[in-house]
């Protein structure tokens, strides 16, 4: 993991092409600025993480799906 440190209005520049920015400190929260091409998924990490459970259980009640049909003969 890379660390920085950052004051308010600094950036960094991620591959070339993303760069984070940062806009406001206040309370112990930092508000981020992230310029990136439209084609780059950004995801808070609580919602990346659901997305990854929730393809998981489809991929397993997909499974069992197929299982119940080949039981049946179907």
């Amino acid at each position: 993991m890379l660390i920085l440190t950052r004051k308010k209005g600094e950036a960094l520049i991620i591959d070339r092409n993303i760069e984070i920015k940062i806009m406001e400190i206040e309370d112990g929260k930092i508000k981020l600025g992230i310029e990136a091409p439209k084609n780059i998924e950004i995801l808070r990490k609580e919602i990346y993480k659901n997305v990854e459970e929730e393809n998981l259980a489809a991929i397993n009640n997909k499974s069992k799906i197929e299982d119940i049909k080949r039981l049946l003969g179907k």
